[in-house]
């Protein structure tokens, strides 16, 4: 691969709905491309579609680039914003006799088109108008290129290997519509051409597109760039990835509780490979990034590997972290006010005890409930097997002694346990399962010495003495 001159590479979205997973590996590849070869990474908005593309969908694919961290070094640039710059370059083109304008209509090209299928004809533009001596006066017309009619075009892809394309079933395309509007193809060359693109990193829905924007490349005497196209992300039931398999927005996934570095490590395992590693630091996907280990099979979307890589992810952060990333998800779920005052510290303590049992944020803070509320919810059935008569007995005893504590430590909490067992000659989950209930709500959590310390010793007291008195 020629990486000789400096990389350049953009991804390119169309602002006509959110940053998709899709959308993101491409963004992805094309991020870690430009970070290995230490090239340059644009970001370009392509909005020319004005009747579906919003300004709600911009932000929202630049927020989802932000929260996956892909930061880009150029942009974002607005092909709306460089409409000038497309019609001096379709000018250019219609000088040098590259480009012609065509008046027919659009009810006669569909007439044309159906006739065409009818015959059993490709339905590609005859090209009728390509050799009109003279324009037509006052007669609406749109812009189009002039395609090679004989021989192939070859793409080197980086990816997919040499692939080619007859050149007479191209058909020459409209790069200008009779509104002034420039189209997708001719656009796309031009904004890489003016921002030397080194490198199209894309899917592989765009390799029809491929050969006519080499012909317009090569029209304006440049030197395609190298084309590389990401094989498509399929559904567990191998039909292309789509809201039917689940959240296919970024920002989807930020809400269910992922972490961005664990959405970034799963997206570029869809298609990209090195040797036997799953996990890996930003700071290695750099590192071992390569178009060479880039996959030519579509992709399968598997959502509990997602959840699996993530669950790994939560284990390895920092508890400080995770307790800052937790605060929105707790204030959304009402498990505490927005601007409430929270120790940190104490929090990073609770948080630090749930890690390893929450594949995701939306689980971890779930837990948490039992560590920030008053009071808690009491599973029935945990309720009936655990606090029955005989358990409540015990529970009344152990909460006179836990009130007479001075160390509500777990070092502490753990001996009163084991003396209270012993002096009653009862197992010790005789009481301490009753108390894990009584204070978490459910029958499984963390050590319940440590839960207990961390819950702190007033709201135990309220929470035994709730289920005490019934």
């Amino acid at each position: 691969m020629d990486t000789k001159n400096t990389v350049r590479v953009r991804f390119a979205p169309s602002p006509t709905g959110h940053l998709h997973v899709g959308g993101a590996r491409t963004a992805l590849f094309n991020w870690l491309f430009a970070r290995h070869h230490g090239g340059t990474f644009i970001l370009r908005i392509e909005d020319t579609d004005t009747g579906r593309s919003t300004e709600e969908y911009i932000e929202a694919i630049v927020e989802g680039m932000r929260w996956l961290k892909l930061d880009w070094d150029e942009g974002p640039y607005r092909q709306t914003d460089r409409f000038d710059i497309y019609r001096n370059y379709v000018e250019r083109l219609l000088l040098e006799g590259k480009a012609y304008r065509c008046y027919c209509s659009p009810e006669e090209l569909e007439q044309r088109r159906q006739e065409a299928l009818a015959q059993g004809k490709p339905p590609k533009y005859d090209g009728r108008c390509r050799n009109l001596a003279e324009p037509i006066p006052d007669k609406p017309c749109a812009v189009r290129f002039k395609m090679p009619q004989e021989g192939a075009t070859i793409v080197n892809d980086l990816i997919k290997g040499p692939i080619e394309f007859e050149n007479n079933v191209l058909e020459d395309l409209i790069i200008l519509r009779s509104d002034g509007a420039p189209t997708y193809n001719f656009v796309v060359v031009v904004d890489d051409i003016d921002m030397k693109i080194t490198h199209i990193i894309r899917g592989d829905d765009h390799i029809n597109n491929t050969p006519k924007q080499i012909h317009i490349y090569k029209a304006f005497g440049w030197e395609p760039p190298q084309f590389a196209h990401l094989p498509m992300i399929l559904g567990a039931d191998k039909a292309r990835l789509s809201k039917r398999h689940g959240a296919t927005s970024v920002m989807a996934y930020k809400d269910m509780g992922y972490l961005p570095d664990a959405l970034v490590n799963y997206l570029v395992r869809l298609g990209w490979s090195c040797g036997d590693q799953e996990v890996f630091t930003r700071e290695e996907l750099i590192q071992y990034f390569s178009m060479e280990n880039v996959g030519k099979s579509a992709a399968v979307f598997n959502p509990e590997k997602l959840l699996w890589l993530n669950s790994q992810y939560i284990m390895k952060e920092e508890a400080r972290g995770l307790a800052e990333t937790a605060i929105p998800f707790l204030i959304k779920e009402g498990i505490i006010s927005e601007g409430r005052h929270i120790d940190m510290e104490w929090l990073s303590k609770a948080v630090n005890t749930l890690k390893e049992r929450s594949r995701t944020l939306v689980e971890l803070v779930s837990s948490l409930k039992y560590y920030i509320l008053e009071y808690v919810e009491i599973d029935p059935k945990a309720k009936d097997k655990f606090l029955k008569p005989e358990n409540l007995k015990y529970l009344s005893e152990l909460n006179v002694i836990l009130s007479g504590l001075s160390d509500f430590t777990a070092a502490e909490l753990e001996k009163v346990f084991h003396a209270f067992a012993d002096e009653r000659e009862i197992k010790l989950g005789a009481i301490a399962q009753p108390v894990r209930v009584a204070v978490t709500g459910g029958t499984a959590s963390p050590g319940l010495f440590e839960v207990l310390e961390i819950v702190g010793k007033d709201k135990v007291i309220k929470r035994l003495s709730k289920v005490i008195g019934g």
